[in-house]
C-alpha cells in the first residue's frame, strides 16, 4: 500500500507565488503591447497629411492717435512750490485740450523729488523737481489730422515741455485682422490646389489650421522734433499707412 506524501505548506505557497508572478508578467507584457499600438496610432496620426501656408495683407490708415505729453518743473525752492507750478501748467493744458473737444486724457506718471548738486564732494540740496505725464487720445485722425497737430502745438503753448511720443492704431483692428485672415485662407487654398496638381495627389478634408498675426498694426512711436515740426513753429505730424499681415496654415488629409 502506497503512502501518500503531502507537500509542505511553504512549498505550495512558493509555487502559488510563482504562478501569480507569471500572470502579472503576462498582463504587463500585454499592456506594453497595447500601449505601443495606441502610441503608434497617436504619434503617426499626422501621416498622409500636408500643410499649406497662405498670407493675407490689409493696408489701412490709423484713426486713433495717443499722444504722451509731459510737464517738467526743475529746481523749485520748496516742494509745494514745485507742485503748485506743475498743477497750474497741467490744468492749463487740460483746459486747452477740452477747448479742442479732447476729453480722453489720463495721467500716466506723477512725481516729486529733491534735486542735489554735487559741490566740493558733497551733495547739496538745490531744489525740488516735479513731473507729470499725460496720455491724450485723439480720434478720427484719418479724417482730421490737423486736430492731432493742434493737440501737440496748443499743448506746448499751454506749458507742456515734453513730447514723449505718439502711437497710432486702428479702432477696428479686429475687423482688419479678420479680413486679412480670410485673404490668407483663400491664398492657402489656392496654393493647396496648385500643389496637388503639380505632384499628382488628391487632397481630402481640412483636418486642422492655425494662424499668426505677423505684423501688429499698433504701438509704433513717432517723436516730434523740438517743440514742433513745421516752419511756423507748430506741429506737423503724419500718421501714414499701416499693414495687418496674417499667415494661416491649413492641414489637408491626403486621399489614398
Amino acid at each position: 500500500m502506497e503512502k501518500k506524501i503531502n507537500q509542505p505548506t511553504s512549498q505550495r505557497r512558493h509555487i502559488g507565488l510563482k504562478f501569480v508572478l507569471i500572470i502579472v508578467c503576462i498582463l504587463a507584457l500585454t499592456g506594453v503591447v497595447i500601449i505601443s499600438i495606441l502610441r503608434d496610432k497617436i504619434v503617426n496620426s499626422n501621416n498622409n497629411q500636408v500643410s499649406v501656408t497662405g498670407r493675407g495683407e490689409i493696408t489701412y490708415q490709423p484713426d486713433v492717435a495717443s499722444v504722451t505729453l509731459g510737464v517738467q518743473i526743475d529746481k523749485s525752492a520748496k516742494a509745494e512750490e514745485a507742485l503748485i507750478s506743475l498743477n497750474e501748467k497741467v490744468n492749463k493744458i487740460y483746459t486747452t485740450l477740452n477747448s479742442l473737444g479732447i476729453t480722453d486724457i489720463k495721467t500716466q506718471n506723477y512725481s516729486l523729488y529733491p534735486y542735489y548738486d554735487y559741490i566740493d564732494g558733497v551733495n547739496v540740496l538745490s531744489g525740488y523737481n516735479a513731473n507729470q505725464q499725460i496720455v491724450v487720445k485723439v480720434y478720427n485722425i484719418d479724417k482730421n489730422i490737423e486736430l492731432l497737430n493742434q493737440v501737440v502745438s496748443k499743448s506746448t503753448e499751454a506749458g507742456a515741455n515734453q513730447i514723449l511720443g505718439i502711437t497710432f492704431e486702428g479702432s477696428n483692428i479686429e475687423d482688419l485682422k479678420q479680413q486679412a485672415r480670410i485673404l490668407a485662407i483663400t491664398d492657402a487654398k489656392k496654393k493647396a490646389e496648385d500643389l496637388s496638381t503639380s505632384i499628382g495627389i488628391s487632397l481630402g478634408e481640412i483636418v486642422g489650421w492655425w494662424d499668426n498675426t505677423v505684423s501688429p498694426s499698433y504701438n509704433y512711436s513717432y517723436g516730434v522734433g523740438g517743440m514742433g515740426g513745421s516752419e511756423s513753429g507748430g506741429a506737423n505730424v503724419s500718421a501714414g499707412t499701416y499693414k495687418v499681415i496674417v499667415e494661416l496654415s491649413l492641414n489637408y488629409k491626403i486621399k489614398k
